[in-house]
């Protein structure tokens, strides 16, 4: 009796999971994530760049420790596309794909967005200051 109890338990506690899940439509669920995708690539893009310890670690490419540095500044963004996420595909979901397809694309995103910035800041810091300059070219000529 034990047995068949805690069977249909565990069969309606499966199927509940599967029940909550809204039904696959092709290009739905791509139009429901990749704006929340792009609010949360956006968010870890604004905060690395304002956060001199993640910067140096972008600077050298890496990307995911400068992820992590800011990530709980984040965590609305990555809240919103993890609940988004579960009411698709069903509870849980989210969580596992933060963790594994996003995170392991986030990287290649934040190079793409932050690649034009350290690049202007590497040419921009690269000649001394003008003052600096001016003072070597008349110390040369003397």
């Amino acid at each position: 009796m034990k047995a068949r109890l805690l069977g249909a338990l565990l069969i309606g506690v499966a199927t509940a999971g599967t029940a909550d899940a809204a039904p696959r439509t092709p290009g739905h669920a791509h139009a429901a994530m990749a704006p929340l995708e792009r609010a949360a690539t956006d968010c870890f893009a604004e905060t690395v760049m304002a956060n001199p310890a993640a910067m140096r670690h972008a600077r050298a490419g890496r990307w995911y420790e400068a992820a992590g540095i800011i990530g709980f500044l984040c965590r609305p963004e990555v809240d919103a596309m993890i609940r988004t996420h579960d009411r698709l595909f069903g509870p849980g979901t989210g969580e596992r794909y933060f963790k594994a397809a996003y995170t392991r694309h986030l990287g290649g995103e934040l190079a793409v967005r932050l690649q034009p910035m350290l690049e202007r800041m590497a040419v921009a810091t690269a000649e001394p200051p003008a003052e600096k300059a001016t003072e070597e070219a008349v110390d040369t000529a003397r």
